[in-house]
């Protein structure tokens, strides 16, 4: 069958871009959607995915993408979070950021011993349920496939088709799970009733991801001549992050070689916050974290557009009746968690919207947690702490602790 249309890498992301304003636009009419928060990538990747499901049982193959620039979009996503990763911020969020990591730590063992609870009575490898634990969601596409060798070695031949399609299946649902259940915890506690309001002191919701700290030193000298101010700035944060990610791949490979499993943007995450927190001190570098900032939204949501309708649903709908009843008591147990993290988080407006971050990474990855938070601050109002806190542990931390929960559990069975 010969797909009518075949795109290469740069059309594939310009689709995205359009399926991405598509999903704002479904957003904006249908008031459910706005209400509980489901955010816009969500809505376009899937309404596209479906669409593409449908031609094919109609036997037309609609069109064939190249998906080569996803993830260097992932990649600078998570670049740009790891220029946030500043010491002066950690200081001021520490006790929180330790403690949210230590909640997610806990949750990645449950959501493991969930998997594996589950998987022996169906009939399945034990690994196959912590391939739909935390290896998945709480790691997300790329630990999974990372991870996928060693536990094809330990008994699972079809470990790299179980992790794609669990990673797929967390992806779906932690943007049309993580909004709603934030959002009703929000609207029952009457947490934050002014729409759209930005209270005195606290950031506006066009700059989320950009914590007040930096604000005060973001603007470097005079530009040069024959440059203007917002774009010179703009064309730096851009450079930068090219070069930490160019580094970050050096220095993958150097964790890669030492025989450290973990997914491939640690590396540029590493060398941004290096970069980032040097800058701070000395501003040789003057790069503009707002600018930064804007970049990585950019970057996450068309990642996220892209992974999503690029899904082959035909695979899922394949798979078997095991996984789909383990993956189904994942989100469920995660859905419940996001009530426990709001109550342990502080029970205040800035903890209900972690909690509707939590579920994004728990289920999906970071870029889902941001859309989640994205989605909450639109309508509510601004949440800095959160988006201080959850990018931290879920683009960060919570990688080196779920990566030795992987890898001692793999070790056990070998």
């Amino acid at each position: 069958m010969s797909p009518l249309l075949t795109l290469d890498q740069v059309q594939t992301v310009a689709l995205a871009g359009l399926v991405l304003f598509l999903g704002y636009g479904i957003r904006r009419a249908v008031p459910p959607l706005a209400r509980n928060n489901v955010p816009a990538p969500v809505i376009g990747g899937l309404l596209a995915a479906v669409a593409i499901l449908l031609a094919r049982r109609a036997g037309v193959e609609l069109v064939k993408f190249d998906t080569a620039l996803q993830a260097p979009l992932m990649i600078a996503f998570f670049t740009t979070i790891g220029f946030g990763a500043s010491l002066s911020l950690l200081r001021r969020g520490g006790p929180q950021v330790i403690f949210f990591l230590a909640i997610a730590s806990v949750i990645a063992l449950v959501q493991n011993a969930v998997g594996m609870a589950l998987a022996v009575p169906l009939g399945v490898h034990p690994l196959i349920g912590v391939l739909a634990g935390s290896v998945t969601l709480a790691g997300g596409p790329a630990t999974g496939l990372a991870f996928a060798p060693d536990f094809a070695a330990a008994g699972v031949p079809a470990a790299a088709t179980v992790a794609v399609a669990s990673a797929m299946v967390g992806i779906i649902t932690a943007g049309l799970v993580g909004g709603p259940v934030a959002t009703w915890i929000i609207e029952r506690n009457r947490l934050r009733t002014a729409r759209g309001a930005t209270p005195r002191g606290e950031l506006s919701v066009a700059e989320p991801i950009v914590a007040e700290p930096m604000d005060a030193a973001e603007a470097p000298a005079a530009p040069p001549p024959g440059h203007d101010g917002g774009g010179h700035a703009l064309l730096k944060a851009v450079v930068v992050i090219l070069a930490a990610m160019w580094l970050g791949g050096w220095l993958s490979q150097a964790i890669a070689a030492a025989g450290f499993k973990l997914p491939a943007y640690i590396g540029a995450m590493i060398v941004a916050a290096v970069a980032g927190n040097v800058d701070e001190r000395t501003r040789w570098i003057g790069v503009s974290h707002r600018r930064v900032g804007e970049i990585g939204v950019v970057a996450l949501s068309l990642f996220i557009t892209m992974a999503l309708m690029t899904l082959k649903l035909w695979e899922l709908v394949a798979l078997a009746v095991p996984l789909m009843v383990i993956l189904a008591a994942q989100i469920v147990v995660v859905a419940l968690v996001c009530l426990l993290v709001f109550r342990l988080m502080g029970r205040d407006y800035e903890a209900a919207v972690m909690s509707g971050g939590f579920c994004g990474f728990m289920l999906g990855t970071t870029a889902n947690a941001v859309a989640n938070m994205e989605a909450l601050v639109e309508r509510y109002g601004p949440a800095p702490r959160a988006f201080l806190v959850v990018p931290m542990v879920g683009a960060f931390f919570i990688d080196f602790t779920n990566a030795l929960i992987i890898t001692t559990i793999v070790n056990f069975w070998r």
